[in-house]
C-alpha cells in the first residue's frame, strides 16, 4: 500500500506544471496591495503591467480562474500564450523598373518658405537608385524639403533591431527587451531590422532610405528569433514605449485571437498620445489583432501593380493601404533582403505618421486626419480592402500648413 501510494504521489507531483495568467485588477487596486492574496492561492508574481493595472502570475496549473476571481478586485483572468505573431509572406515576382519609375513625378518647391535640407525635386539616378520603389509609391520623397522626421521617437515593437547596420546604426536611440531585460534588444530573426529600414534607413546614398530618414529609431524585443512570443511580452514592449514617450509605434505582428488585456495596452497607447500602426494580417481573412482594435491604425498590403496582395487581411477596420508586396530593405548582419507581407506596409504608414509629426502635428487623432486628407482610394479596390487609400506625402506640408 505505501508503495502505491508512493507511485500515485510521484504521478500526482508530475502532473502539476506552472502556467502564466495575466491577471488584471480594478482600477481601484493597486497591485502592490494584491501581492500577498495572489501569493495566499500559491501564485508568484513574475512581472508587474501598471500600464493596464495588471501582473503577469505563475500559477500550478490545479489552480483555476474561478480561484482568483474570488479575489473580488480580480477584473479579468486570461492565460499568458505564447504564441506565433509573425509570418513572412514570400512573392516571386520584383517590381519592374518601368513600374517603379512611373511613381516618380517632378515637384516645384517654393524654397522661400522654408530652407530645405537637400533638393528632391531633381534627383540623381544615384538618389533614386536608393529609395525603394515603397518608398516611392507614397511620396516620402516629395516630404523630406519639409520634415524627415527629425527627433520623432519611432518604437518598432518587433524581433529587435540589429542597431549596428550601417543603414540604422546613426538613427537608433536605445530599446528595450521585454523578454529578457537584462539583454539588448538585439535582431535574431532579421524581421525587426527590415521593418525597421522602411521606416528609417538613413539617407546616405547607400543601401536604402526610409520613409523616414531622421527619426529616433528604438528597437523594443517583444518575439524570439523564431517570431513567437507572449501576449504580456507584447503589452511590456506597448508599456515602455508609452513609458518613454515614443510617437510612434509600429507593430508588424499579428493573432487571429485578442484579449483583454491586449486592447486595454493598445487603448492606453493611444489615449498617452501614442500613434499605433499595426499590420493588418496575412492571412487573407479577417484583420488580425492588434490592428483589430480602434485605437490603431490597421494596414493592408498593396503590390507593384497597384492591387491589394492575395494574402492580405481585410475588413472594415482598414484604414489604409501601403506597399507590402518585394519591399526592399535591411537584414541583419549589415545586409538587405526583399520580404513580403502587411509587416512590410505598415512600418510605411508608421514613417509617414512621424512625418506628420516632424511637421508639428500632435496626438493620434489629429495625424490621423492629415493622413485621411492625404489619401487617394483606388478605384480597383474596395474600401474593407483599402480603407481611406494610399496615403501621398507629397500633401502634408499643404495640408498642414493650409496652403
Amino acid at each position: 500500500m505505501r508503495i502505491l501510494a508512493l507511485i500515485m504521489s510521484v504521478l500526482f507531483t508530475a502532473n502539476i506544471y506552472a502556467v502564466d495568467k495575466i491577471v488584471m485588477l480594478n482600477d481601484a487596486k493597486e497591485i502592490k496591495l494584491a501581492y500577498s492574496d495572489i501569493e495566499k492561492l500559491g501564485g508568484k508574481i513574475i512581472k508587474e503591467l501598471p500600464l493596464i493595472n495588471a501582473v503577469v502570475v505563475r500559477f500550478n496549473d490545479y489552480v483555476k480562474d474561478n480561484d482568483i476571481y474570488t479575489l473580488g478586485y480580480v477584473k479579468k483572468v486570461e492565460d499568458d500564450l505564447y504564441i506565433k505573431w509573425i509570418e513572412e509572406t514570400t512573392l516571386p515576382e520584383l517590381p519592374s523598373v518601368e513600374s517603379v519609375r512611373k511613381n516618380i513625378e517632378e515637384r516645384n518647391y517654393d524654397y522661400s518658405i522654408n530652407k530645405p535640407s537637400f533638393s528632391t525635386d531633381k534627383l540623381t539616378d544615384e538618389e533614386l537608385n536608393e529609395i525603394p520603389w515603397g518608398v516611392k509609391r507614397v511620396n516620402s520623397y516629395k516630404a523630406w524639403d519639409w520634415t524627415t522626421g527629425k527627433n520623432v521617437k519611432v518604437g518598432v515593437i518587433d524581433t529587435g533591431i540589429d542597431y549596428n547596420h550601417p543603414d540604422l546604426k546613426a538613427n537608433y536611440a536605445g530599446g528595450y527587451n521585454a523578454i529578457d531585460s537584462s539583454k539588448t534588444p538585439l535582431d535574431d530573426n532579421g524581421h525587426g531590422t527590415h521593418v525597421a529600414g522602411t521606416i528609417a534607413a538613413v539617407k546616405d546614398l547607400k543601401g536604402v532610405v526610409g520613409v523616414a530618414p531622421d527619426v529616433k529609431l528604438y528597437a523594443v524585443k517583444v518575439l524570439d528569433s523564431g517570431g513567437s512570443g507572449s501576449y504580456s511580452a507584447v503589452i511590456d514592449g506597448i508599456q515602455w514605449a508609452v513609458n518613454n514617450k515614443m510617437d510612434v509605434i509600429n507593430m508588424s505582428l499579428g493573432s487571429r485571437y485578442g484579449n483583454d488585456s491586449l486592447k486595454a495596452a493598445i487603448d492606453a497607447a493611444y489615449k498617452s498620445g501614442v500613434v499605433v500602426v499595426c499590420a493588418a494580417g496575412n492571412d487573407g481573412g479577417a484583420v488580425n489583432y492588434p490592428a483589430k482594435y480602434p485605437g490603431a491604425i490597421a494596414v493592408s498590403a498593396l503590390d507593384s501593380s497597384d492591387k491589394i496582395a492575395s494574402f492580405s487581411s481585410r475588413g472594415p477596420e482598414i484604414a489604409f493601404i501601403a506597399p507590402g508586396v518585394n519591399i526592399y530593405s535591411t537584414w541583419m548582419e549589415g545586409k538587405y533582403r526583399s520580404a513580403s507581407g502587411t509587416s512590410m506596409a505598415s512600418p510605411h504608414v508608421a514613417g509617414l505618421s512621424a512625418l506628420v509629426i516632424g511637421l508639428g502635428v500632435k496626438g493620434p487623432d489629429a495625424v490621423k486626419q492629415v493622413l485621411i486628407k492625404s489619401a487617394t482610394k483606388l478605384p480597383n479596390l474596395k474600401d474593407t480592402e483599402q480603407g481611406n487609400g494610399v496615403i501621398d506625402a507629397s500633401k502634408f506640408y499643404d495640408i498642414v500648413s493650409g496652403h
